[in-house]
């Protein structure tokens, strides 16, 4: 997934807000009163903030090793 697929909602997220809603999606999926529609859509999610994460950490890994 390249980062212009991911959503504008995600991009505008800081780390800490990116990673508190990995959490959120994560105990969801761990529990097993979910349908599997939600559960799909939710694991879509997650898969973004995760990619959106990874970018974060690139540019931060970036400007630090300029320094």
């Amino acid at each position: 997934m390249k980062e212009e697929n991911i959503p504008a909602d995600i991009k505008s997220k800081s780390l800490k807000e990116a990673r508190d809603e990995i959490d959120t999606i994560l105990s969801k999926l761990e529990r097993h009163d979910t349908n599997l529609e939600d559960s799909k859509n939710d694991y879509q999610r997650l898969i973004q903030l995760n990619k959106y994460r990874g970018g974060l950490f690139k540019k931060k890994l970036k400007e630090i090793t300029k320094k």
